[in-house]
């Protein structure tokens, strides 16, 4: 499903950005200060990797390591997925589920143009938080009363219309009417 909408047009222009040799201190701090859960981290205006919110919780916290001399690129992840700027914000939603993250830099080959957060896809789409569903783990899921679809039931990943009668075809579920065309 294209909504005509580009990663372009909806991703954040300023993301914060630092230096892998900055403070995990710094890097928090500039997380507090620009309420952001994730900072973009580049060498010479390139891309070298990201830091997030998560990373420090589970990387430092969670084994309570000393955090106060350490820097950035102990923690950072740097296999970096990202997207250019062209692409639809549907794509980019379905990498971001398929990958389980929650940020993606937005790049022109090397340079750095943005980064477009899930939360920048679901305020301007937000009927696109379905596909993100399946995805989610439900601590305790088996008491509550979670309404759990059939396998067959959901929204085309071309049209966006719900379908009671879902096939997947080239790792997309389609409605029958979609099925036919492609």
């Amino acid at each position: 499903m294209k909504t005509g909408i580009s990663a372009a047009e909806a991703m954040t222009e300023r993301p914060i950005l630092l230096s892998s040799n900055d403070s995990i201190t710094k890097c928090a701090e500039q997380m507090e200060q620009n309420h952001v859960g994730a900072i973009i981290v580049t060498e010479k205006d390139s891309p070298v990797g990201i830091i997030t919110e998560q990373d420090i919780v589970r990387k430092i916290i969670a084994r309570d390591l000393n955090h106060s001399k350490m820097k950035i690129s102990e923690i950072m992840e740097k296999e970096l997925t990202t997207i250019s700027p062209e692409k639809d914000i549907f794509e980019a939603l379905l990498v971001m589920r398929d990958m389980n993250i929650r940020h993606l830099p937005v790049t022109d080959g090397k340079k750095m143009l943005g980064l477009l957060t899930l939360k920048d896809i679901l305020k301007i789409e937000p009927q696109l938080f379905d596909l993100l569903v399946e995805k989610f783990e439900v601590r305790e899921e088996a008491r509550k009363p979670i309404n759990n679809q059939t396998d067959n039931e959901g929204i085309c990943q071309t049209c966006g219309q719900y379908s009671d009668n879902l096939s997947e075809k080239d790792n997309l579920l389609l409605c029958s009417i979609c099925l036919k065309e492609n």
